[in-house]
């Protein structure tokens, strides 16, 4: 069941790229512009209960300088509900942070960002409220996230640990271009020092050990991408 996430952003192009890329990876979202039709949306899908398919939202990514009521307010209103915020501003001062935080926000982001470190914030506030999928399903391959297991039709596969990382981030990154520098920061860490080139050579063994040799796509002169 896709995840829903309340988008927060009186901006409409802004609101949109955020709306787009979420919904890229496989996100469900709903946009709103102002603090008063947020708490109103929050308040309507807690009200529906979780049997219906107009379920509570999984997270809120909030800008905080909101016509109506400012996300700050807002934030204090939906606090008791615990659902997961993530604040947007276009401010970057330290006094703004800490009382989103204190305020119960579960992390903060200046704009302008990139998208792949917004889905990586999401991920990670997901991870921590337990929300993350633990499957993951693509053309007949199924990782489990707990016991670090890929099957492609029913079948094991084994993988090495960084052909799994590699897997998993380019799962989770579906149909969005990642460059050699993005992989090598998520799978290998920033300490990593070697040549993109071993980039390279673990995409073709996953090309070759799940036959993903027209899902995975070398994107010129950047990166890789998966696509349906």
């Amino acid at each position: 069941m896709n995840k829903q996430i309340l988008i927060v952003e009186d901006d409409i192009h802004i609101s949109n790229i955020i709306k787009m890329n979420l919904n890229i990876v496989n996100y469900e979202t709903v946009q709103v512009y102002d603090g008063l039709a947020a708490l109103e949306a929050v308040q309507n899908r807690q009200n529906q209960g979780s049997g219906s398919s107009a379920r509570p939202f999984d997270l809120i990514i909030m800008d905080v300088m909101i016509p109506g009521m400012d996300g700050f307010q807002l934030m204090d209103r939906i606090r008791p509900l615990g659902i997961p915020v993530i604040f947007l501003t276009a401010k970057n001062a330290v006094f703004d942070k800490v009382n989103g935080l204190k305020l119960g926000a579960d992390d903060y982001m200046v704009k302008p960002f990139e998208a792949i470190e917004l889905l990586a914030r999401i991920e990670t506030v997901m991870r921590r409220y337990g929300k993350e999928e633990q499957l993951i399903h693509f053309k007949g391959i199924s990782v489990n996230l707990n016991k670090r297991e890929v099957t492609v039709s029913g079948e094991k596969v084994e993988l090495t640990p960084k052909e799994y990382d590699l897997l998993v981030v380019l799962l989770k990154n579906k149909n969005i271009a990642l460059s050699r520098e993005q992989i090598l920061d998520k799978v290998w860490g920033f300490d990593y020092f070697g040549e993109t080139r071993t980039i390279d050579t673990h995409v073709k063994a996953l090309r070759k050990k799940l036959h993903l040799q027209d899902s995975i796509h070398t994107v010129y002169k950047i990166g890789y991408r998966l696509e349906d």
